[in-house]
């Protein structure tokens, strides 16, 4: 079966066309451009690449799969309704490629990808060949996309919209057997008008889990919880109520009575103890006995661009990270804080969301940055023009200026963006390599 992806460079997309191969579709996709490293992903996988999206240029196929970057307007996509061509969502051919699987979906605002991947690293680290769909890179896993053999499928599940004509939230396409939620808190908002938006569509996924799968939440988020009082039909697996409890001063958690000690787990910072604890939980209601999933997560070191390394050398460090929202920034430097007492932190936050770039979460922003030593934000959109952010730059150059004269020894610089950051830190990192 011929299948033909429009916006194929996604990380997401790029993740459907892999698992699509593997299951045996002749695939191709096109995109409006294509740059390493996905461009070189795509090409390992042997797929057939159409730059642009000229209806004359698009390809005879049995189904046409849209990403969520397309929208009318788009050559071939108005060719393809115009021909009344079959086409669907990547999320919904995900559905039909896992329809024999039980399907976990972990999702939320925070946390998503460390904690899908503690969960593949626990279920193969314990001999089970689960597939996986998860949205970053970690260094225990060739691919971020994956057939398995068990019965399993782990998914990175997004709040994000599906397709231009299915507004809906990714993973309620998912149909999933269990889920995780990690948290919930606004974000998104380009596609969404408030807090109560996101709750609708988190209570619309519980709403179709079965009743013999799992809906495992932190009972402490507000959130969580009204979305649950919303009514819930399936098992209920509350972290921090019942059965489980933890204490991270202890790094210990306690099931059915029982203290399991998490001392020898490597990531820093209670968002990740949160992680850990749910990975945990969620792979001992598929058969994995909690002693193993705490031996497999020992040797587990995290996800790329997750308070990493890049550059450590004469007391001066630099850490890239994820963080774009107000929670996970202030959640990250508090981490970095409490493993570096001494060290001058050093910010820098890129104003890089759609959400952040709104303003919407401006005072939460300057709180959640209250902390660092120095910041400068970085605003190359020129979004918060008008808002009094003090070390506000537009140009990357004269932030690298003035941070540059004024570095010292036995700093931390930390970066923090949802896009890419290797310019951020580049320049800096060739400057103190001399």
């Amino acid at each position: 079966m011929k299948v033909h992806i429009l916006g194929i460079c996604g990380t997401f997309m790029a993740g459907v066309a892999k698992l699509m191969i593997e299951k045996g579709y002749e695939v191709s996709g096109s995109d409006k451009d294509f740059y390493p490293p996905m461009s070189e992903y795509l090409e390992t996988l042997k797929i057939d690449l159409i730059k642009g999206y000229d209806s004359q240029n698009l390809p005879e196929a049995d189904l046409y799969v849209i990403g969520n970057v397309i929208s009318r307007g788009n050559e071939s996509f108005e060719k393809i309704l115009s021909n009344k061509l079959p086409y669907t969502s990547g999320p919904k051919i995900i559905a039909d490629l896992t329809k024999e699987e039980n399907l976990i979906a972990v999702t939320g605002t925070h946390g998503k990808t460390t904690t899908s991947y503690m969960l593949c690293h626990i279920f193969i680290e314990n001999g089970i060949d689960i597939g996986y769909l998860v949205g970053g890179i970690s260094p225990h896993f060739q691919d971020s996309a994956k057939i398995g053999t068990a019965n399993i499928f782990i998914i990175e599940g997004d709040e994000y919209d599906s397709a231009l004509f299915d507004k809906r939230s990714k993973f309620i396409n998912y149909n999933p057997h269990s889920i995780i939620i990690n948290n919930i808190e606004f974000d998104h908002a380009d596609i969404f008008r408030d807090i109560d938006d996101i709750k609708r569509q988190f209570h619309h996924l519980v709403k179709i889990i079965p009743n013999d799968g799992s809906i495992m939440y932190h009972h402490d988020d507000p959130n969580i919880k009204d979305v649950i009082n919303l009514g819930s039909w399936s098992k209920m697996l509350p972290i921090g109520e019942e059965d489980l409890f933890y204490s991270y001063e202890n790094r210990e958690m306690t099931f059915n009575k029982i203290n399991y000690s998490l001392t020898a787990l490597p990531l820093k910072g209670i968002h990740n103890f949160k992680n850990y604890v749910a990975a945990i939980y969620m792979a001992y209601q598929y058969g994995v006995p909690i002693k193993k999933s705490i031996q497999a997560l020992s040797n587990f070191s995290g996800v790329k661009r997750r308070q990493e390394l890049v550059y450590d050398k004469n007391n001066i460090s630099i850490i890239d990270d994820f963080a774009h929202h107000p929670t996970a920034i202030k959640l990250t430097i508090e981490s970095i804080k409490h493993e570096n007492p001494k060290k001058n932190i050093i910010g820098i936050i890129e104003l890089g969301s759609n959400t952040m770039a709104s303003g919407k979460h401006i005072d939460l922003l300057i709180n959640a940055a209250n902390d660092l030593d120095s910041i400068y934000w970085y605003d190359p959109r020129h979004a918060l023009k008008d808002k009094l952010f003090k070390k506000t730059f537009n140009s990357l150059d004269d932030l690298h200026k003035d941070l540059l004269a004024k570095i010292q020894t036995d700093s931390i610089i930390l970066i923090m963006t949802n896009k890419n950051s290797s310019h951020i830190y580049q320049p800096i990192r060739e400057y103190l390599e001399g």
